[in-house]
């Protein structure tokens, strides 16, 4: 298996209006996020696409990932083109580093045909900052000028690029060495705190919506870097499968909050002002990583 590779805070004031800063809201008028998400209008939920949906079936459940198409559009069409060719059916866990990642994939004496996929890609690592609207937190990072979410997922930014940011159940894409090593064959997960060094260094792909606690308890391996090693460890894919190939009956329909709606920035709020009984300090401050991503089923 290859391994992959292992700043103050400036607002931009130029940015138009709708890329705001979240304002410091009123901490006696922030109502919990359960109040937040109940009283939710539909206008500001978004239905995932299923042809950017991957539905990884394990023996213990299911794990649905929305890949990133906007930001990783390389990455995003081979692991579709991956997924089409059932590259991962019979495939397997292969590391469970403690607070770090899950990392799955073929072993390079296991070949199976790629179909249309290929085996190595340009570096997908950023892309340009212009047309790429961002929620922007208003509280300093420590590794990027700004940070925010973006077409719901967590980004940061210098002003000339943008990148998607190493959050917990943030999935990346496997490389060696050289930057264009990786195809997304070899993927992993996020499963501790936030390995915000990674950014830039990486291709990160998309993010779990469902099942990441079958990710996050995969028993942890005992080698070098959490990698397994015996076969006997590892647990097995049955299936990796895009939900537009599955029948309808087999398909989640999963909204996600909208990282540009009104409620978003409620969510911010509620998070970054702690109003629960049990916080003798609200705080009033927020990590990037921190702040949730509200999924859920359509009725």
């Amino acid at each position: 298996m290859r391994l992959f590779g292992l700043m103050a805070l400036g607002l931009l004031a130029a940015c138009a209006s709708a890329e705001a800063p979240v304002a410091v809201a009123d901490q006696a008028a922030v109502r919990s996020l359960g109040e937040i998400l109940e009283q939710s209008p539909a206008a500001d939920w978004r239905t995932v696409d299923q042809n950017n949906l991957l539905y990884m079936q394990l023996p213990q459940g299911r794990v649905i990932i929305e890949l990133a198409a906007d930001y990783t559009p390389l990455h995003a069409a081979n692991i579709q083109a991956l997924a089409r060719a059932h590259y991962w059916d019979g495939a397997a866990i292969v590391r469970s580093q403690e607070n770090y990642v899950v990392q799955w994939g073929r072993d390079e004496g296991d070949p199976r045909p790629m179909g249309a996929g290929t085996p190595t890609l340009a570096a997908e690592f950023d892309r340009p900052r212009g047309g790429v609207q961002i929620t922007r937190l208003p509280d300093p990072d420590s590794y990027a000028r700004e940070v925010g979410f973006a077409n719901g997922f967590p980004v940061a930014s210098n002003g000339r690029e943008t990148w998607m940011a190493h959050c917990h159940g943030m999935v990346g894409a496997g490389r060696g060495d050289t930057a264009d090593s990786g195809s997304g064959a070899e993927l992993y997960v996020v499963i501790g705190h936030a390995p915000r060094h990674l950014d830039r260094n990486i291709a990160t792909v998309g993010r779990v919506l469902q099942g990441m606690e079958l990710l996050s308890t995969m028993p942890r391996g005992t080698g070098a870097l959490g990698f397994y090693e015996t076969p006997a460890e590892r647990t097995t894919i049955t299936s990796v499968r895009l939900g537009s190939e599955l029948p309808a009956s087999e398909r989640v329909n999963l909204e996600a909050l909208r990282t540009d709606s009104a409620t978003f920035r409620d969510v911010i709020d509620s998070r970054r002002f702690r109003r629960e009984s049990w916080f003798l300090d609200p705080v009033g401050h927020i990590n990037l990583c921190n702040v949730p991503l509200p999924v859920r089923v359509r009725s």
